[in-house]
């Protein structure tokens, strides 16, 4: 499951002047930021940001309704631009994507979808470039912006650190999914069949949410989680830790010692019936 993600030049530059807009979507919430850069003495000006629940129906329902549902949240961000921020003169609004599913990445602004993971799953959006998806939908918004990049999060967290402190050598995920990422030698890749970029370096995807092994500690609500799901088999270790499913199974825990010990007396309380109605950002209140 490791994947040689993209060549790794040693610094990253800092000369970047301008507006640039992001759009991170790895899970049940989406986030758009807008980021002022200054260049080498300037960096990081100015930046805004804010963050958008998925409704679960269209994590199921069609590619064109879950891309207009975010275009149209994009859309809406780009009109409270305030006037902190400036475009640069003659420059068309350029947005960076961080779609955090696996992908066949055939260019820095092109990639088709492998599979959905983290409860997504659309059929039709499996083998189409998830840019074009994205592009399409900004055109029905009519928002001129193009898409300049395609990235993992996880690759964007390296990358991001990297632009910060040049030490930096790994990131890791853990969210609603959860993924690695770390800088390798180049010449200590045995899938790597190209030349050699010039810094003798290369980052690694690791893809570690796929993970899975005899030595993981599974219970029986963690094999009963994985058979039920969109996607059993897979995913393994990231239904052990992440976000998306930490929730779900507590409830299940939960379920089993209200119907073998009455842990609620008499009565189950019917919302604990329900799939994934306890989410993380509860279980993160409870003290």
């Amino acid at each position: 499951f490791l994947k040689v993600y993209w060549s790794y030049g040693g610094h990253i530059g800092r000369q970047e002047k301008g507006l640039f807009y992001a759009l991170d979507l790895g899970g049940t919430n989406f986030r758009v930021l807008r980021v002022q850069l200054g260049g080498k003495e300037g960096r990081v000006v100015k930046q805004e940001c804010d963050e958008i629940s998925i409704p679960a129906h269209l994590m199921t329902g069609t590619s064109q309704e879950l891309f207009d549902f975010i275009a149209a949240a994009l859309a809406k961000f780009v009109a409270s631009e305030g006037e902190d921020f400036h475009l640069l003169e003659g420059r068309q609004r350029e947005l960076g994507f961080t779609f955090s599913f696996p992908v066949k990445q055939s260019s820095i602004a092109s990639g088709t979808l492998i599979k959905w993971t983290k409860g997504f799953s659309i059929d039709e959006t499996v083998g189409a470039d998830v840019v074009a998806e994205l592009s399409s939908a900004l055109d029905r918004q009519g928002l001129d912006m193009k898409v300049t990049a395609l990235v993992n999060d996880t690759i964007g967290t390296l990358a991001g650190g990297r632009y910060d402190d040049n030490d930096v050598v790994a990131a890791v995920i853990l969210g609603t999914g959860t993924n690695a990422a770390y800088v390798e030698r180049a010449n200590a890749i045995p899938k790597w069949h190209g030349l050699l970029p010039k810094s003798g370096d290369m980052v690694i995807n690791m893809e570690w949410g796929n993970f899975r092994s005899s030595h993981l500690p599974l219970t029986e609500f963690d094999q009963a989680l994985d058979a039920e799901s969109l996607n059993p088999g897979e995913q393994i270790y990231e239904k052990l830790i992440s976000g998306m499913y930490l929730g779900e199974i507590v409830r299940r825990v939960l379920l089993k010692m209200t119907e073998e010990a009455s842990l609620f007396g008499d009565d189950i309380p019917p919302k604990l019936k329900i799939p994934f109605i306890l989410r993380v950002r509860i279980l993160a209140l409870i003290r």
